[in-house]
This record gives C-alpha cells, structure tokens and sequence, in this order.
C-alpha cells in the first residue's frame, strides 16, 4: 500500500517555481528542488512523473495561472483600452527597476533560455503570448472605437508589435535597468499609436 502524500502538491509547485524563475531551469538542479521544496526526489518523481521537466512545465502553468493576472491587471478587462495597455507598460518598468523585478518573467525567461529546444515549454510561452495578444487587440479595439488611436490603427498588428515590444522591454531590462531608456523604449511604442 502506498504512503499518503505528506506535502502539498501546489506549495510544492509553488515553491518550485520560484526557483526556476531565481536559476532558470538549466540552472536548477534536482537537489535544488529538494532544498526549496523539503521534498524527497523520489517523492518529486512520483507526484510529477517526467521529474524536473515535468516538474518545470507545471510550474510554468501555475506562473501563468496565479502571476500573469496580477500582472496584466485591469488589461484583461472586457472595456479595457489605451490607458489600460499604458498601465501594463508602466508596470513592467516600474518592476524592471527593481532588483527582485531584474528576474523578470519566467516565461520570457524561458523562451529566452529552452523554448527552441522544448517543445512543452515553447506551447506554455505561446499561449502565455497569443493571451497578452488577445488582451492588447481587444483593447486597441476599444480604443478605436472611442476614438483614443487613429482609425488607420490595425488593432490586431499594433497588438503583435505591442507585445514583441513588452517582451523587448523585460529583456533590455534585465540587462540595463536605466528608466530614462526603458521610458523611451515605451514612449516610442504609443507614438505610434497617436
């Protein structure tokens, strides 16, 4: 007979992706799970079949369950518009200028790091990415609607440039966290728009 679970799958979770978002996931060793999770590697294996990996891809669903919403905010809002992707813009560099904001976001981090080799983690990045897409398409739609961007504005291409935009931003900003350039890297992506 099998030994009940004596942890949480979700704090385990939980705990493992913050690791993988401080290290990366190359970065992370198994053991390092242990010490972060307090669980045995057997038991990892057992509750996440696929180790590592499996555990890693977990972890990436689970950032973008619980972390993405907080950090897209009132940007996922039905009526959300301009001022709402401003916002979202405004927040990235607001945490970019933090030393705990300097990790970044794990998936960008992870499409930097192994999405061209990880055929798991490359579908996590892309939902993570066409979600930010739809939220920005819609908004831009409103917007045009209300009159807020010219009418010649493509939502839905002003959206993809958007986003490669914010992806850009949390790249350059991890390596020069220097808010008059990340401000102009911002400003120069709505000048577009106006």
């Amino acid at each position: 007979m099998p030994r009940p679970r004596e942890f949480d799958p979700d704090t385990v979770l939980d705990q493992a992706m913050m690791r993988f978002w401080e290290r990366g996931y190359r970065a992370t060793s198994i053991e390092d799970l242990v010490k972060a999770t307090g669980v045995k590697p057997g038991s990892i294996y057992s509750a996440f079949p696929g180790g590592k990996h499996a555990l890693f891809v977990k972890s990436l669903e689970r950032y973008s369950k619980l972390v993405v919403p907080q950090k897209l905010g009132e940007l996922e809002a039905p009526d959300a518009t301009v001022a709402q992707i401003r916002g979202y813009f405004d927040g990235l560099v607001r945490d970019l200028l933090t030393p705990e904001g300097r990790q970044g976001c794990l998936l960008v981090n992870t499409a930097i790091e192994n999405a061209a080799e990880d055929d798991e983690a490359a579908a996590v990045v892309r939902g993570h990415l066409a979600r930010l897409e739809r939220c920005m398409t819609r908004a831009l739609q409103n917007a045009r609607r209300r009159g807020e961007v010219r009418e010649s504005v493509d939502p839905a291409g002003s959206a993809k440039l958007l986003v490669a935009t914010c992806q850009g931003l949390m790249v350059v900003g991890k390596a020069n966290p220097d808010a008059a350039v990340l401000r102009a890297i911002v400003e120069n992506a709505f000048a577009a728009l106006s």
